[in-house]
Formats: C-alpha cells, structure tokens, sequence
C-alpha cells in the first residue's frame, strides 16, 4: 500500500514594502487632523487668491468715492451685493484687496523660505562637511549676522532702497539664512563620521559627490519640513514692513499697507482693518497647523515612537 506524502504549502509572505523616512514622517502628518485642516485651508486660500481675482471684473485699485465706507453684506444699512466684505474710505472692494494681499504675502512668505533654505542649507553643509578654515569663516559670518535682529537689518537696507517684491523677498532671505546655516552645519558635522561616507571615500568618491548625492538627500528633508512653519514668520514680517510703509508699495495692496491706513477709521469702519487681519489669521493658522504637524511627525520617526 502506498503512503501518499502531502506537503502543505507553506503560504508565501508579501514582501514588506519599508517606507523612507521622509515618506514616514508625511502619512504621519497626513494621519493627524489639524495637517489635513490647515492644508485644505491653504489650498482654497491659494486657489481663491489666484483664481478670483483674473476672473472678476472687480478692481481692487479703482476708487469710487460714491462707494466709499460700504459695510460688509448684512452688516448696516448701505451694503451691497457686489462688495460683499464692503469697501475702504476710497470705495476699493475689500474683498479683491484682501485676496491681492493675500497673493503677495504667499508669494513673499513661500519664496523667501525657499531663498534661505537654499542658501543657508547650502552655505551650512559646506562648512560641516568640508572643516577646517572653510567651517571657521562661515561660522563667524553666521555670528555676526545673528547678534543683528532680522527685522532691523531689513528695516535699515530697505530704508534706503526702493521696496519692491523682490527686493523684500532678497532682503528677508539674506537676512534670515545664518539659522538654518547653523542646523545644516550641525546635521553635517553628523553625518560626515558615518560608516557609509567612509566607504564612499574608500571607493573614490569626491567630497562633492558624496555631499550632493548621499549626504543632502539625508539631511535636508527633516529641516524642509519645519521650515513651513518660517513661511508664516515671513508673512508676518511682510505685514510688517507694509504697516511701517517698507514693503509693497501703494497702489498695489498689502496686508500691513491696507491696516495701517485704516487706523483712523476703526470705530466708524471697522472692517477696513478687521477683514485684512482675518485673512492674515487664517492663512498663519492653516500654516502653523500644517508647520506643526509635520514637526511632531518629524519628532516621532527621529525619536523610534
């Protein structure tokens, strides 16, 4: 009688998909509330201030004096449908200003970030990956433009320049790198000592090579993450810098322009200056939450929990 063998097959395992930890931290913020609000904010934020504006026939720097003072819709008794968030002391539709402001502090807010991580980064990982008197002068440069407060050193070069877009978003760059230099410098210091960047210089690989190629994919992502939130910072000082009458300059509107002129009129027209304020808000609060989200992400992943 033959013994019949049966064998059971053993079921094979899925191969374990091992994410990157720049994808780790991501889904861990994707997976928290307050980053899903504050992008979803953001993004119609973004959208309403570059769409609405090209498609309505609304300017936002004609005045029509008989429009002047226009409460918002269902606030008072003159308010009219076609300016819903009303209109200033020169009859300008509030809400078409609100939105052009609301433009140009994104615009001023997400390039300079990006003006200073490039710069910073760059300058940061080549002091601390390449030593010696290359790290020292940087490193004092770096001193020194620290002990001056961000917001004077602005101040002082556009006082005596003409402001314009880019001559904020270069100055506000220039101004804030030294900080994310510093981070850089400290993250490369790290890194250089590692097993693998001996290996590579084993092998043959330039320092360039190895700092472009291995080292900066490592080290930059983590500091990109938190550098969302100096988009807000950056926003503020560009709201700054109009109040003072440093940053864009009139006719076009800015939040920091548009709240300083309407100083004289917060009892009789309080919307002048409350409605540029809450767009402000908002955009700051859809990016602190998106800003801290990703950092508590970012902590969770460094730290193993």
């Amino acid at each position: 009688m033959a013994v019949t063998t049966i064998i059971a097959a053993e079921p094979q395992q899925k191969p374990v998909r091992i994410l990157s930890v720049n994808r780790r931290i991501l889904l861990g913020a994707w997976r928290m509330p307050s980053f899903r609000v504050g992008v979803f904010v953001f993004l119609a934020l973004l959208l309403v201030s570059a769409i609405y504006p090209e498609v309505s026939a609304i300017s936002a720097t004609k005045m029509i004096v008989k429009d002047k003072f226009l409460p918002p819709l269902f606030l008072g008794e003159k308010w009219v449908w076609n300016h819903p968030l009303g209109t200033d002391q020169l009859g300008r539709d509030m809400l078409m200003r609100s939105l052009i402001g609301l433009r140009y502090s994104l615009l001023v807010g997400v390039v300079t970030v990006v003006v200073i991580f490039v710069i910073g980064c760059g300058l940061g990982l080549f002091a601390g990956f390449k030593g010696k008197w290359w790290d020292i002068v940087i490193m004092r440069i770096t001193d020194a433009q620290l002990s001056i407060p961000m917001i004077i050193l602005a101040i002082t070069i556009l006082g005596v320049s003409r402001p314009t877009v880019l001559t904020i978003i270069i100055v506000l760059g220039l101004s804030g790198w030294p900080l994310y230099a510093r981070v850089a410098r400290s993250a490369a210091v790290a890194e250089r000592g590692k097993e693998y960047v001996r290996g590579l210089r084993v092998l043959g690989a330039g320092d360039w090579r190895i700092l472009l190629l291995f080292a900066a994919p490592n080290i930059l992502p983590p500091i990109a993450f938190v550098a969302v939130l100096d988009v807000a910072r950056m926003m503020i000082f560009e709201a700054i810098l109009g109040f003072l009458g440093l940053g864009i300059q009139p006719p076009t509107p800015s939040f920091g322009s548009m709240i300083a002129d309407s100083r004289k009129y917060l009892i009789n027209a309080w919307w002048i200056a409350t409605i540029p304020g809450i767009f402000l808000a908002v955009a700051l609060t859809s990016i602190n939450l998106m800003g801290s989200a990703l950092e508590k992400a970012r902590n969770r992943v460094f730290g193993g929990l």
